[in-house]
């Protein structure tokens, strides 16, 4: 079944409009905020190691980044030098 457009809807068309990552349907939100923001580069305070810290390959670091809610955990091999 053909789902027929609103007229009022149609003046969209061309428009600029603004929405929340959220309320995207497709592609998956996750997937928007991968191609847009991938290269950007966070700064954090390193609150904890893994307990394998020792072990080479498999240290793992906890930082906490200013406005966000949960902290990072990521490997130490990822960690970017201080410029």
């Amino acid at each position: 079944m053909l789902r027929m457009v609103n007229p009022s809807h149609e003046q969209l068309k061309g428009q600029y409009v603004r929405f929340r990552v959220r309320d995207i349907h497709l592609p998956e939100p996750t997937a928007v905020l991968h191609e847009l923001h991938d290269d950007e580069e966070l700064e954090g305070k390193v609150v904890d190691l893994s307990d394998d810290s020792r072990v080479e390959g498999r240290a793992f670091v906890i930082v906490e980044v200013a406005g966000l809610r949960s902290p990072c955990i990521l490997s130490v091999d990822r960690l970017l030098p201080h410029s």
